[in-house]
């Protein structure tokens, strides 16, 4: 079992390396993906994000993109990078992944890969764009 912290670490490039792992049968945990990040100028990510949640409707179909939590958005671009997640190896794959906000218990002990990326100047945090809990 392959523990991945995504801290401070580029949705893209967690995504990708979080599914060529599951292809290859690594069973692969995702914690903290509250604190990912989302490379590029906020306001063009923000309204990226809004117009996915206007999408749906009673003649629009598409992917509906919710104000959901950070690790339903992290699973849905690690879902993006699979061959076909409905059949074959990719559904295959798409089971052995988990996702976390925080870090479980049972993985505070476990060694934890962190993915190396270069941080760009422009980037925000995917949580700012996720509905707020009270």
């Amino acid at each position: 079992m392959i523990v991945i912290d995504a801290k401070d670490s580029i949705l893209g490039r967690v995504a990708s390396f979080v599914a060529k792992q599951a292809l290859k049968g690594e069973e692969v945990t995702v914690v903290n993906c509250n604190k990912i990040i989302v490379s590029g100028k906020k306001a063009s990510i923000k309204m990226e994000f809004e117009e996915k949640r206007a999408r749906h409707g009673s003649s629009q179909k598409g992917p509906i993109q919710n104000k959901a939590s950070c690790e339903k958005i992290t699973k849905r671009a690690i879902r993006g990078m699979l061959p076909d997640h409905r059949e074959g190896r990719g559904r295959v794959a798409f089971k052995k992944i988990k996702c976390y906000n925080e870090v479980p218990k049972e993985f505070e002990q476990s060694e934890k890969i962190v993915v190396a990326n270069k941080l760009t100047p422009k980037y925000s945090y995917l949580k700012e764009f996720t509905r707020k809990w009270v």
